[in-house]
């Protein structure tokens, strides 16, 4: 192959030579060789650079048309907004079983020992998420510190309160000594009597002010459970 290519380039060479003038001399057959070689060397590789660089443009070209849309930035900051509202309330229900169940408050007393510092973490974060917590979605959309503020709020209230949670169950009533233990168990009895429909409007009343004595000084029932307690009992106590 190579001498077949040597005898192409000394034909052309020798082709050049009797079109170019008189001045030509044969000295200069070195060089023109040289030059053929170099040409049909170079012709082709720029031919292939100038196919790679089609096929990139063109590769660049198809990822562009495919990439999707940059997404509406408030329109992203709406959805997140959504969504920690979203979290902001299951949190808050969680948190309701324990203010409405008296029985599943007794059962993870921490939850309301503030004197605790992951209850105490956890109280401190709802505050700061329910102070934050906007009207509605358009309310932060154009404000960014805002939207970050509340974001960010929420995030530590879901957090604080799956610790403190998870502590409360872990514990549940080891922190009391047996003779409150027993205080707790006999308080969690008489509940149930105040909250049975069944019994007379005496018998509640009686339940409820005895399950109260008991529980002084070890566990603080929360407002919305000591509300509907009293309401369902007779609607207002002495």
């Amino acid at each position: 192959m190579a001498a077949n290519r040597n005898t192409q380039f000394r034909l052309a060479a020798n082709a050049l030579i009797t079109v170019l003038p008189g001045w030509w001399h044969a000295g200069s057959m070195g060089l023109v060789i040289r030059l053929l070689e170099l040409m049909l060397v170079l012709v082709p590789l720029i031919g292939a650079a100038y196919a790679a660089f089609r096929g990139v443009t063109a590769l660049r070209a198809r990822q562009t048309a495919e990439l999707p849309q940059a997404a509406d930035p408030a329109a992203a900051q709406r959805r997140a907004i959504g969504r920690a509202i979203e979290e902001h309330d299951r949190t808050d229900t969680r948190w309701l079983e324990y203010e409405l169940d008296v029985a599943k408050l007794l059962d993870c007393p921490l939850m309301t020992d503030l004197r605790d510092p992951l209850t105490e973490r956890f109280h401190r974060a709802k505050l700061r998420a329910d102070f934050l917590r906007p009207g509605g979605i358009a309310d932060l959309v154009d404000d960014r510190d805002a939207t970050r503020d509340y974001l960010n709020a929420v995030q530590e209230y879901v957090t604080a309160f799956d610790i403190a949670e998870a502590e409360a169950l872990r514990r549940r009533r080891a922190d009391f000594t047996p003779a409150e233990q027993e205080r707790l168990a006999r308080a969690q009895r008489l509940l149930r009597v105040a909250a049975d429909s069944a019994a007379t409007p005496q018998e509640r009343q009686r339940a409820y002010r005895l399950a109260r004595r008991e529980l002084d000084g070890l566990v603080v029932l929360p407002d919305g459970a000591r509300v509907a307690l009293e309401r369902g009992i007779s609607g207002e106590l002495d």
